[in-house]
């Protein structure tokens, strides 16, 4: 079965299978051996090794799916990795975030170029997205600032968020090529035309609505994950119209990671207590399965869970956990 890139929540313990709902994923765990480890946001390479940042160590780690065996890379001094993501060459690109750089990495040496930021701009990568055509898109939480870095020359241009304080969070590409991003200090979005690089932010109608991840649907539907209030919400750029569901764990669901598999379904993972996966069908408009992840600790804590989901027809896919 062909894995794709879905749901994240992060490692500890040894590997196990935990019980699993009729119907439902069939979730298998794999510890992490490095003591203190914060590891998150995952990627799958051509070879079928698992990356992922280790935030608080200052590492990215690989986990190998054939031999269950991990390795780890040491990163500069102060950086905290924070998110990555991997070219078709295979170069690791990763978030420096407490650092003002976005670096890549060459795995057959493990050199790191580093391409700065502009002089007090976007000093916090946070987010990376590819564009298919030579650009990585990121998000800057903290500056308040979304980027767009040249894969070659290094030039990188940034684009403010009006709005103060915004908290630019999750960063996804269109099916047209335009840009989507959740302010999750606010109760908006923000559209990037990639040709004029003009950001438009748009209202969502509940002023309570704090966005944290989103995900984009192949009709070009933008989803997001309200984490203040447990809502799985769709907003359509077409007609402007929003329209919500209260996840499966209610208003303490904390709905974070979002990702969609190959047959379009999405998968959410709520960071309330219990965690869960959480899936979703688009064209039915119903939540299809809810697994609890019984030994996960919440989406905020330091103990943390690399979760592969499969299920027949259904192949997998993987979300971003922690914060």
């Amino acid at each position: 079965m062909k894995f794709l890139p879905i749901l994240i929540v992060m490692f500890l313990g040894s590997s196990f299978q935990l019980p699993v709902m009729a119907d439902g994923p069939v979730i298998q765990e794999w510890a992490v051996p490095f003591e203190g480890a914060r590891p998150r946001d995952p990627y799958v390479d051509a070879k079928g090794q698992v990356w992922f940042c280790d935030q608080r160590r200052g590492f990215l780690g690989i986990f190998n799916p054939k031999t269950e065996g991990f390795s780890e890379i040491k990163l500069g001094e102060g950086v905290k990795p924070h998110n990555l993501i991997i070219d078709e060459d295979g170069y690791v690109w990763f978030a420096a975030n407490t650092k003002p750089f976005i670096g890549r990495l060459d795995p057959e040496t493990n050199s790191v170029t580093s391409f700065p930021m502009p002089e007090g701009r976007a000093t916090d990568p946070h987010t990376l997205i590819f564009d298919g055509k030579g650009y990585i898109w990121f998000t800057a939480q903290w500056s308040n600032d979304v980027g767009r870095l040249n894969m070659v020359t290094g030039q990188v241009d940034v684009m403010p968020v009006p709005t103060a304080k915004s908290r630019p969070y999750g960063i996804k590409l269109a099916p047209n090529g335009d840009i989507w991003v959740v302010l999750f200090g606010t109760n908006k979005l923000a559209h990037i035309d990639p040709d004029s690089l003009t950001l438009t932010e748009i209202e969502l109608p509940r002023k309570e609505i704090r966005p944290r991840r989103l995900e984009i649907t192949r009709d070009g539907q933008i989803w997001y994950g309200d984490y203040a209030a447990g809502f799985l919400g769709r907003f359509n750029p077409e007609s402007k119209e929003t329209t919500e569901w209260l996840m499966p764990g209610g208003e303490d669901a904390s709905p974070y990671g979002m990702a969609q598999d190959d047959q379009g379904t999405l998968w959410i993972a709520e960071g309330g207590v219990p965690n869960r996966m959480v899936s979703f069908d688009p064209a039915t408009e119903e939540f299809t399965s809810v697994q609890d992840i019984t030994h996960a600790k919440g989406a905020m804590s330091s103990t943390a869970r690399w979760y592969v989901a499969s299920g027949s027809p259904r192949s997998s896919a993987a979300i971003a956990g922690q914060n």
